[in-house]
């Protein structure tokens, strides 16, 4: 580690200055966008030759140019014009058989036609990159980005021309151990440009960001804030939900900022009933219009309450795997297919592992009425004592509120996922959470925890949730594979589950392998039965904690991962999937689906 990063500080000095640092820009879809979605031209380059030199400096001819020979003596060793191309959005693993297990850089290149207005400014805009990107404009160096999975943008207003513009992108997957997520993992490291690409334009001063829920503790009260963006900050801002009868007009300050407060009579969001409001906000020189469900999520001793109503998150684990194909999930097809198979399983909740899915994900759950928690990739065993990697993942989470506040399915952040306890660790994940409820005071927070046995009764045995982190933490969260890398699956009839917090616990995670239409007994590994058989031990085990306020198995579909190498049966799969990746539901689906409509009969 030290060594790269000594490398990466004296590349640092010897790099140019970076014109900008990544903008925010939320709710794109309301924009006047142009997509740059399609093919792209793509380099691959393992050596990075196309940024540095034989003696590791950056390269002042890079790939970044998009040069051409100026004539037929001019040495140029790349050409975007004549290689190969990848789909935007898309990741390259699934896209050529030579890049499947690659990690490293990557170079796009995409053209496009622009014809500025001297009234507007425009932005190019990622929905995500994988995981460390470079973003050049007409050989020009706009700034960076990392983090996998959340999305970013540069002002490129006065940068492009007519005809021909070219965007590149160096795009780099290669894992490394003081990132986030770290060089471990259970899925696959898809590398390039996995989400949406496009141009965006906004008015000179425009609406930036907003905030616009519940009050805390009402459900009569609107709050929140808005800010603007650009040469006249100071504004009238009105707040416009014409269904609700709600128009209300707030003055900016200096800073394009103002807080709001509104009463209004709501119908509020549910599952059973998931209302969306247009909302509008209009500015002196900007309109934005954005649907909006305005619901309470709070807690009260072992109780999670909805609008005031105890609930039990009926729910699922999921990865951002594609169905009936592999690859990264992206459109809105991806979300509708499998949150569609979330609610034929009879879920109310869907748990976002182990990073921020794409938009359509949280859009789509704001649609069909079902609760997300949404994660930072903060997984397993990361530098704790790391200033640089805090840092990074403050900034992913922060990018993961900015894009999801507003949407009304979102009840719980997730700040970490089974990491071990330790006081460095403890103290990082605090300060997450306090980051979380400085940044959205309005939801839960949590993480996925992990149990430790207490030596137990002489009958069974006491499965404890003490870790210290559960402290900071609004709900539990715990992970456990009883049946599975923990004993078979009738040692979860023996087993009680306590914890010394007065709190409310989600089973984050539980389950076993079965590999669709391999048939067996009920204890031979890897065959639906054993899975069902996991289950259906977990099922009973789980109706005896009286703590229990929600479930979230793992997982939805089957995913890929390189740890799982068994041949004919994993095959670079993790086959705990409820579902197989052609849409084939397993046996154990139908047993969370019994036990899924017993539980919302009882909270009925």
């Amino acid at each position: 580690m030290r060594t790269r990063l000594t490398v990466l500080a004296v590349l640092a000095i010897c790099a140019p200055v970076e014109a900008q640092s990544p903008s925010r820009i939320v709710n794109v879809e309301a924009r006047r966008t142009t997509s740059l979605n399609g093919k792209w031209r793509a380099i691959v380059d393992p050596y990075e030759n196309g940024y540095y030199d034989f003696r590791l400096q950056p390269a002042k001819d890079g790939y970044f140019l998009d040069a051409k020979p100026k004539d037929k003596s001019d040495l140029l060793e790349y050409d975007f014009d004549t290689s190969g191309q990848l789909d935007v959005p898309g990741d390259w693993n699934t896209q050529r058989k030579s890049l499947f297990f690659y990690e490293g850089t990557v170079w796009y290149r995409q053209k496009f036609d622009y014809r500025s207005n001297p009234t507007t400014r425009l932005f190019l805009y990622f929905g995500a990159a994988n995981y460390e990107a470079m973003v050049y404009l007409n050989g020009e160096k706009l700034g960076s980005h990392t983090g996998g999975f959340t999305p970013f943008a540069f002002e490129i207003t006065g940068k492009t021309r007519e005809k021909g513009n070219s965007v590149v992108v160096k795009v780099d997957n290669k894992r490394h151990r003081e990132d986030v997520p770290t060089v471990n993992t259970d899925w696959w490291n898809y590398g390039g440009l996995t989400r949406g690409v496009s141009l965006v334009e906004v008015p000179e001063t425009f609406v930036e960001d907003y905030f616009v829920q519940l009050k805390k503790g009402s459900t009569d009260t609107i709050a929140g804030w808005v800010k603007l963006n650009g040469p006249r900050p100071r504004q009238q801002v009105a707040i416009r939900i014409p269904e609700a009868g709600v128009s209300a007009p707030v003055a900016t300050d200096a800073n394009g900022y103002a807080a709001l407060s509104v009463p209004a009579k709501l119908t509020l969001w549910s599952p059973e009933n998931p209302k969306l409001y247009e909302v509008t906000i209009a500015s002196d020189t900007d309109s934005v219009r954005e649907r909006i469900g305005f619901r309470t999520i709070e807690t009260k001793g072992t109780d999670i309450l909805l609008n005031g109503k105890s609930v039990f998150l009926r729910g699922v684990s999921i990865h951002e795997e594609a169905p009936f194909r592999t690859g990264r999930a992206y459109s809105p097809e991806d979300a509708r297919t499998l949150l569609g198979w979330a609610k034929e399983m009879g879920c109310n909740f869907v748990r976002l592992a182990h990073y921020p899915h794409n938009e359509n994900m949280v859009r789509e759950a704001d649609r069909l009425g079902l609760m997300v928690w949404s994660e930072t990739p903060v997984y397993w065993t990361i530098l704790w004592e790391n200033p640089e990697t805090f840092a990074n993942a403050s900034n992913q989470l922060a990018e993961s509120i900015a894009r999801d506040k507003n949407r009304a399915s979102i009840v719980l952040w997730s700040v970490a996922n089974e990491t071990p306890v330790g006081e460095a660790r403890t103290a990082f994940l605090r300060k997450l959470a306090g980051q979380v409820r400085a940044l959205d005071p309005t939801r839960l927070v949590t993480a996925a925890l992990l149990h430790h046995n207490d030596g137990g009764a002489a009958e069974g045995t006491t499965d404890l949730l003490d870790d210290p982190l559960g402290a900071d933490l609004d709900v539990l969260g715990c992970n456990e594979y009883l049946g599975w890398y923990d004993g078979l699956p009738d040692k979860a009839d023996h087993i009680d589950f306590k914890t010394i917090y007065s709190k409310p616990l989600i089973m984050s995670e539980f389950g076993a392998d079965a590999l669709y239409g391999l048939h067996g007994d009920a204890l031979t590994r890897w065959s639906e039965e054993y899975q069902e058989n996991v289950y259906r031990h977990q099922v009973g085990m789980l109706s005896r904690i009286p703590f229990l306020r929600g479930t979230s198995p793992w997982v939805l579909m089957d995913f890929r991962s390189p740890r799982r190498t068994l041949p004919d049966i994993q095959d670079f799969f993790n086959r705990k999937g409820l579902v197989s990746v052609r849409g084939d539901k397993k046996k154990a689906f139908y047993v969370m689906r019994e036990f899924y409509q017993a539980e919302q009969k009882q909270y009925q």
